[in-house]
């Protein structure tokens, strides 16, 4: 065994190795070479070592207080002042070269922040072992002359050059004059270094236009020229274009999630541009979105040693489907490189702001469902992709229309777009079936009904109270049907058995329902192959049939539920049927439907069953009370009218006609249609939702037009309409508003936070709108969980939001997460409150009077709480019922209200 050196030591026999003794001078000598080499280049390799140590040759510290782009930029020009002056002294000895370029590089790994991205093949620094590579590059303008020279490891410009081309486009000009044609050859020229696909910046300068704009009309005329612009263009980015333009990437029933925390943007903002924890949170505390965090994060890196490669729309949405699809183990470093690659190719600070945007999942373009459907259908009666051959509408055409004749032209396209998305609500449907055929009638038999693809929801409309849905609904027939508080469902079954189900927010819901899964082949009657119902799903006392409370359902697990371990039993009541045998059954009245669904399959108490219900008119008064109490009684949350057939009662309407108490009746009229809208907006709205033929009207004997009973996917009308215990009252109504910020309470309530401000939904631009503040209706004990929840400075609270419009400041803002259901007792104009200005008056917003809290919203998200127009509807309502006299009492209440608070 051969002894160590230690023991042979010991043992006083140590032979000398015979390997040769190295002195001093060898290990030094490298730095020797260096000292030679500072002689002939002294400002670069002696810059960069003194400022190591932080002071100069003369004993001076001037170049310690500098930031490392100053200095930079400082070492930069030193060495081409050197360099042109010595000429040839760059041909100095080679041990100096080599520990200046080690020290270059080292200092300017340093500047670009340490990136550990490896340099892909093709960019523009190239290393072969330790020494740089001559490349052959154009200087960009800036202060880095020596960009590209010899043996010159060089800084890059972190913003790459201007794109004028893009930026150029004038996408905000009217569809009825812009032609992408005069724009398209250029930006071929420049998206052929990345194969021919259109870039990011394409799409971020229709972010920047539409986010400078409030007018609905100029947002969609910018949509739909970007659209056109790519459809011709470049029609194989338009999907990934849309998916990127509607802030998802998928439809919400198929499961893809980027999973990707706030702090894997944080990191990857303060690795890409240099940024440390506190540097990040002084601008996180002063802007308060992500997006705009990093695009004054961006603005302020200049530096970089790998030049921006130009993102392209499809390379973006590629990556967004690359980090939900990382699984396993490794898969946030794997989705962390990707954030940190995008950020670091974002060029410019515009680009980054929107990059973040998207990984955050908040893109505030005000590009909703809506918007990008009608966009769509415009983009599509202008352009067509190279090739297709349906036909489209000339420009010169359209131009000589006048606007309520342009309104019905883009009408027609607008309803078959927006109804096949409602039938088959994905974008990977919807536009390659555009690009082939345009907007045709086909579009509806190609995106029709399909299984196990859930269509939107019908939607009712609210009433205040059981007179006024008694006026609306007068001369026709009606089934009224209890209204469980449960949890609404789609249940798909194929002809092989295959069943899913989905909730009303279109998301699967098969696995937490397993016991309603197997139930199906027990209720499927003879001759049923396949079938698409909806019902509500009702938590049960199974042997009494008692309802349970919706809390109860909710805290049912969601995943991965075995059916011998379920505890709380359910029960569906169904109440319509839109699919049967590979036949569409939405054109069909409510009538049929329900006679189809009621004789074909079977019913099991307390598992399957119908809703209970009862056939009406607007003269059965004492009857459809009577039912409302029943329900109420039993704790459904009211009940659901529907209309049953298509055309109005003849022998109602002759009774109507006769009977002088019906014209006694108050009837409730169009607020929109007797005032003129004193906004674009307010205009836009009326005429969307009160286009009523006033002939039509007239020929009604003064009533609202035939409702149709047909099942309308992703329409809310007054042909169902709902009656809710709350609106019961002449002087209750509910609303669903979204908690965004507090004060610290007064006395017995310093602890908590009272009051607490609330704020609506405006679905035009994704911004919350501050409604009021509410201090009554809360317990004790909820005050202490919404401290607890809201803790200050914890992860729930957050700087001032730039998305919420309000002009005061909380002490304390809360990360808008929940719904609160809110009771009032007046709507009414406000000089402090912002929320709906526009929708009833130019001037003033909209408040409510005496706000009370009522319960936490858990079947809802903040996209389903109310929304602006909904609070001006509730104004206008309660204007017609109120006399005119009475709104300066309230408008003066209202400010009463404020000041207490």
């Amino acid at each position: 065994m051969m002894s160590t050196p230690n023991k042979r030591r010991k043992k006083n026999d140590h032979q000398p190795s015979p390997q040769p003794v190295r002195s001093l001078a060898y290990f030094f000598g490298k730095q020797k070479a260096q000292e030679e080499a500072k002689a002939v280049l002294p400002t670069s390799s002696n810059a960069v070592n003194h400022t190591r140590n932080g002071s100069k040759d003369d004993g001076t510290d001037d170049e310690a207080v500098l930031t490392d782009e100053q200095l930079a930029r400082k070492l930069q020009a030193e060495y081409d002042a050197e360099n042109g002056s010595s000429g040839d002294r760059l041909e100095a000895d080679a041990a100096g070269n080599e520990a200046d370029a080690e020290g270059l590089a080292t200092e300017a790994d340093r500047h670009s922040n340490k990136c550990e991205e490896p340099i892909p093949n093709g960019s523009d620094l190239q290393h072969d072992g330790d020494l740089p590579k001559p490349v052959e590059s154009t200087p960009v303008g800036n202060a880095f002359s020596a960009l590209g020279k010899k043996t010159t490891l060089s800084l890059q410009s972190a913003t790459a050059d201007e794109d004028t081309v893009t930026h150029a486009i004038p996408f905000d000009e009217s569809p009825l004059t812009f032609d992408p044609q005069k724009y398209i050859p250029e930006l071929k020229k420049q998206w052929a270094p990345e194969g021919g696909s259109a870039t990011y910046a394409l799409l971020t300068h229709c972010f920047v236009l539409v986010n400078s704009t409030q007018s609905r009309i100029k947002i969609v005329d910018t949509l739909v020229n970007l659209l056109r612009t790519i459809i011709e263009g470049d029609p194989d980015s338009l999907l990934p274009a849309v998916w990127l333009a509607t802030n998802s990437i998928s439809p919400p029933y198929i499961d893809i999630e980027l999973g990707l925390g706030g702090s894997a943007i944080s990191k990857g903002l303060k690795k890409v541009c240099g940024l440390d924890n506190a540097g990040l949170k002084t601008l996180y505390n002063k802007h308060g979105d992500a997006g705009d965090v990093a695009f004054e994060a961006k603005k302020r890196q200049s530096l970089t040693l790998r030049k921006p490669k130009p993102l392209t729309i499809k390379s973006v949405f590629d990556c967004l489907l690359k980090i939900a699809n990382a699984k396993g183990h490794g898969c946030q470093e794997v989705k962390q490189r990707i954030v940190e690659r995008l950020i670091q190719d974002a060029r410019g600070a515009e680009e980054s702001r929107y990059i973040v945007r998207t990984l955050v999942q908040h893109l505030r373009i005000g590009a909703v469902k809506t918007t990008m459907l009608i966009a769509l259908s415009r983009a599509f009666l202008l352009s067509r992709p190279p090739g297709a051959e349906f036909s489209t509408t000339p420009q010169s055409e359209l131009a000589k229309l006048s606007k309520q004749e342009l309104a019905e032209v883009y009408s027609h396209g607008e309803e078959l777009v927006k109804a096949s998305f409602a039938r088959r609500p994905n974008y990977n449907d919807l536009v390659p079936t555009l690009l082939e055929i345009g907007v045709a009638d086909e579009l509806l038999l190609r995106c029709g009904l399909a299984l196990h693809i859930p269509l939107r929801p019908m939607l009712g409309g609210i009433t205040r109270d059981l007179g006024e849905m008694l006026t609306k609904l007068e001369g026709r027939d009606f089934a009224c049907e209890f209204k469980y508080d449960g949890q609404r469902a789609q249940v798909h079954c194929d002809e092989k058995g295959k069943v899913t189900i989905f909730s009303r927010h279109l998301e699967v819901m098969t696995d937490k329902y397993p016991d309603l899964v197997a139930l199906v082949p027990k209720i499927r009657g003879e001759g049923v192959s396949s079938f698409i119902l909806e019902g509500e799903v009702v938590a049960v006392d199974r042997e009494t049939g008692d309802f349970k409370p919706f809390q109860i359902l909710a805290n049912r697990a969601r995943k991965d539920v075995v059916i011998q371990s379920v505890k709380v039993d359910v029960c569906l009541f169904a109440f319509d049927l839109m699919y049967l045998n590979g036949e569409e059954l939405l054109d069909r009245p409510f009538r049929e439907r329900r006679s189809l669904l009621r004789s074909l399959f079977i019913e099991l108490p307390n598992h399957f069953t119908w809703v209970k219900s009862i056939d009406a008119t607007s003269s059965d008064l004492d009857t459809v009370s009577g039912f409302f109490r029943q329900a109420t009684d039993i704790k459904c949350e009211g009940i659901m009218v529907k209309v049953l057939d298509n055309l109005p009662n003849p022998e109602l309407a002759v009774e109507a006609a006769v009977d002088p108490a019906s014209s006694a009746k108050p009837v409730t009229p169009s607020k929109a249609k007797k005032t003129k809208p004193k906004t674009k907006k307010a205009a836009a709205a009326a005429a969307s939702e009160d286009t009523t033929d006033d002939a039509e009207v007239e020929k009604k004997g003064g009533r609202r037009k035939a409702l149709l009973s047909t099942y309308e996917p992703d329409k809310r009308l007054d042909s169902w309409l709902k009656v809710k215990k709350d609106y019961n009252s002449a002087s209750f109504d509910t609303i669903d508003l979204i908690p965004v910020g507090a004060w610290h309470g007064q006395g017995r309530k310093n602890a908590w936070w009272s009051p607490i401000l609330l704020a609506c939904r405006n679905p035009e631009d994704g911004s919350l709108e501050v409604v009021t503040k509410c201090i009554s209706g809360f317990t004790d004990a909820f005050y202490k969980a919404n401290k607890e929840k809201y803790s200050q400075d914890g992860p729930n609270t957050i700087s001032r939001p730039s998305y919420v419009e309000y002009g005061g400041e909380p002490d304390v803002w809360f990360e808008p997460q929940e719904v609160w259901e809110m009771a009032f007792a007046d709507i009414t104009l406000s000089p402090t409150y912002t929320a709906a200005i526009g929708l009833v008056s130019e001037e003033r917003g909209l408040s409510m009077r005496f706000p009370r809290f009522l319960k936490v919203r858990e079947d809802k998200g903040i996209d389903e709480a109310s929304t602006n127009e909904f609070l001006a509807s509730l104004y206008r309502k309660q204007e017609i019922r109120q006399p005119q006299e009475g709104n300066g009492q309230a408008e003066g209440m209202d400010r009463v209200d404020e000041g207490e608070e």
